[in-house]
């Protein structure tokens, strides 16, 4: 099997593919800068018990991550549980990527390449690629499969978050998948709403503007933690939610250099 480590800043994904190219488990733990990678072996260790999977079963892993200071520990934690380096994307690795003006893969970001590199395989050109996470970023693939570059937005949480440190009187409040009311006198109603509901005009919008770079034919991949809630709530047809992609495209790359 190939182990994928997908870690990003307040998550971290993990995948095991079988030799067919199977996923046969996902799992997610909290990102912790702080932790070594022996704490990280452990971590990693109990994951591959949990989801029945030897560690002896293990041939490759691939890592890819948006953290520096995770690079160090969870290399070193790979090469406990397994006894050999991983491979890490952006060293030098080639990820098959092209990108406008011939600028490297490696000079852009990991989560970025790996979704564009898992979405283009999966689903052709050209593509909008929508990633839900702390940050959430919207790519562009035209439909030669070349990179062109993206926008960066707040990520929900983030924005909640800040929203309600500012705010005296305002509360946590949770995103989930219950139907929102776009008016409401609730406060906490309202925050959930308007994250909701704003986030899928927000996609609406931006899928708008970036069909009108690289076609009105370009399908809308989307992915990360919180994709699946804000989808239903968009009014554009035929948008894909994917939840492996990342983890895809770190095995297409790990395919491709190993």
């Amino acid at each position: 099997m190939v182990f994928a480590i997908d870690a990003g800043n307040t998550n971290i994904v993990l995948g095991a593919f079988d030799a067919s190219g199977s996923l046969h488990f996902t799992a997610r733990v909290a990102t912790d800068t702080l932790m070594t990678g022996d704490q990280y072996a452990a971590t990693l260790g109990n994951i591959l018990n949990l989801y029945g999977v030897p560690r002896d079963s293990v041939s490759g892993a691939v890592i890819s991550t948006v953290v520096p200071a995770l690079v160090q520990s969870l290399g070193r934690a790979a090469k406990i549980l397994f006894g050999f380096e991983p491979m890490i994307v952006g060293r030098g690795v080639d990820a098959g990527l092209k990108v406008k003006g011939g600028i490297p893969a490696d000079s852009i970001g990991t989560d970025l390449v790996c979704g564009a590199v898992g979405a283009i395989k999966k689903y052709g050109a050209p593509l909008i690629i929508f990633d839900f996470g702390t940050a959430t970023t919207v790519s562009a693939i035209d439909r030669e499969g070349t990179f062109l570059g993206g926008s960066i937005i707040p990520g929900v949480m983030i924005s909640l978050r800040a929203l309600t440190s500012s705010a005296a009187l305002l509360q946590d409040v949770t995103p989930d998948g219950s139907e929102p009311d776009p008016i409401s006198l609730d406060t906490a109603e309202c925050m959930r709403s308007g994250s909701l509901l704003g986030s899928a005009c927000m996609m609406d919008g931006m899928i708008e503007r970036f069909r009108e770079k690289i076609g009105h034919d370009a399908k809308v991949i989307v992915t990360g933690g919180l994709g699946g809630i804000i989808v239903p709530h968009c009014r554009t047809e035929g948008i894909i939610h994917d939840d492996t992609l990342l983890l895809d495209g770190l095995y297409e790359i790990y395919k491709l250099n190993s």
